[in-house]
């Protein structure tokens, strides 16, 4: 089996414009993502972006890189765009592109999954959350599954409902997925759902469409970059635990 990583990376963002862009200790955020991707055990990692500065960028520092259509709503469009160029690969880790602290460990877990289960379809990832005040919080997406680990339901209100106020029962899903390569091409095609309009959340669209989701544990809480604030905290973190590229 080939494994392709691919990190989705728009310039224009509501949030913080220009973000794949933006310099974290010395080297642009796409760079940070492309490269600590890069140390995973995929065969081969690329960006996908609509927009010629970072195209630019990730030429810059050595990366591979497709330009893709402006007109995708979503990321696993674009996805399936490079997966219709990319068909010599079996399977596709969707990488998010404002995580530079990604680590190595959560790709090479959905990587073994696909190994382990060859008619798996899809794969992701959660973690533990550690208070009320995380699983109140709708920015958080919460995830539970079956006693074979196939998710049941994704929400941003709190699952289950808390009603003895177990914290042990609660997941937030990590953004990183992976597709088998003609899935993804399936799913892309496949029409938005009522849950998924009504969450907001695209992976509904495939629970709905009656497909399985396999949802892996992991250790790691990764802080994404939505906002400036967020962009603060991982210069420190990196400054602070001095990690390098």
């Amino acid at each position: 089996m080939k494994f392709l990583g691919v990190i989705p990376a728009r310039y224009a963002s509501t949030r913080l414009e220009g973000k794949p862009l933006a310099d974290i200790n010395g080297h642009s955020m796409i760079e940070w993502v492309y490269k600590r991707a890069s140390n995973s055990n995929l065969d081969c990692v690329v960006v996908a972006t609509d927009d010629q500065l970072v195209y630019n960028e990730v030429l810059s520092f050595g990366g591979k890189v497709v330009m893709t259509s402006k007109e995708h709503s979503n990321g696993t469009s674009r996805i399936a765009e490079v997966a219709d160029i990319y068909t010599d690969y079996d399977v596709i880790i969707n990488i998010q592109g404002d995580e530079p602290l990604i680590e190595k460990d959560m790709i090479d877990s959905l990587i073994e999954s696909f190994k382990l289960e060859k008619d798996l379809s899809m794969a992701t990832l959660k973690h533990r959350i550690g208070s009320m005040e995380e699983v109140e919080n709708p920015n958080n997406v919460k995830v539970i599954t079956d006693k074979d680990n196939y998710a049941i339901y994704f929400s941003r209100s709190p699952i289950p409902y808390p009603r003895d106020l177990d914290i042990d029962n609660y997941y937030k899903h990590v953004g990183i997925y992976g597709y088998r390569r003609d899935f993804v091409i399936k799913y892309s095609q496949m029409s938005p759902t009522s849950l998924e309009v009504s969450e907001s959340l695209e992976q509904l669209r495939v629970l709905e469409n009656g497909y399985k989701i396999k949802v892996l544990e992991t250790p790691y809480k990764i802080v994404g970059v939505d906002t400036l604030e967020d962009l603060k905290k991982v210069r420190k973190i990196i400054k602070e635990k001095n990690i390098i590229l």
